[in-house]
């Protein structure tokens, strides 16, 4: 498989010989484009450090990752920057909004960044924030705002871009049931049109028959597979 995400053989530890922890061992994951894969897991199955080195963030102690055709496990600290933000959107589940900007502002710096006319990408802003129900929030900064609204205002962020390749951190884990459902539904619309999204999250209600779900433990991929698996007893696996 080709992906717009490509990594292979990633093996992640921590700590100085005789105390290593192995976190990741010898993983391998392939994103094609408009493709949405789930990635699901335990608390320390390794989710968090997996997706912190697909994205750039994160240095694997070997292996390599493949972002739109450029290695960036290959690259210094500039260029990966620069791969992200030609290729990248990424929600973190923390949010890591401005402070000092406004929500409209928060989305449009980082198309700012990218050399979209400030004019252009506040436009660009204001149609996404509009569509995430805050309309009425545009000028509020992130103090004023509730955490599902910040959760919405990271979200915009990372897609305002049209980014090829999506990392999404728990993107719906401060939002009520009706808004996640709308964040999935522009998500699935960007995967239709070609964007690759990785999808971390712990509610299977938001998976579909149609989603490749990739599920580890202990840092190794256990299951890669479409939709949810059944239980023992025929029901879905939570």
């Amino acid at each position: 498989m080709t992906g717009l995400l490509d990594a292979r053989g990633l093996t992640f530890d921590y700590g100085k010989a005789p105390f290593v922890t192995r976190v990741l061992s010898d993983l391998s994951l392939c994103v094609a484009p408009g493709e949405l894969t789930v990635l699901m897991g335990p608390s320390g199955s390794g989710k968090t450090t997996l997706i912190s080195i697909l994205a750039g963030l994160l240095r694997p102690t070997s292996g390599h990752v493949d972002l739109c055709g450029e290695r960036i496990t290959a690259m210094d600290d500039a260029g990966v920057t620069a791969a992200r933000r030609r290729s990248l959107g990424f929600v973190f589940q923390a949010f890591h909004l401005f402070d000092a900007l406004s929500a409209v502002d928060n989305v449009a710096e980082i198309l700012a960044l990218s050399g979209v006319p400030i004019r252009a990408a506040r436009e660009r802003s204001r149609e996404l924030l509009t569509r995430f129900g805050l309309g009425e929030r545009l000028h509020h900064k992130p103090g004023q705002l509730s955490a599902g609204q910040r959760q919405r205002v990271a979200i915009a962020r990372a897609l305002a871009p049209r980014p090829k390749v999506v990392i999404a951190d728990e993107p719906t884990v401060a939002l009520d049931g009706p808004t996640a459902k709308s964040v999935m539904k522009l998500l699935r619309e960007y995967v239709s049109g070609g964007t690759a999204v990785l999808l971390v999250t712990h509610d299977t209600r938001l998976i579909e028959p149609t989603d490749r779900v990739v599920s580890l433990e202990d840092g190794r991929i256990v299951r890669d597979g479409w939709g949810m698996a059944p239980g023992p007893h025929g029901e879905e696996e939570e």
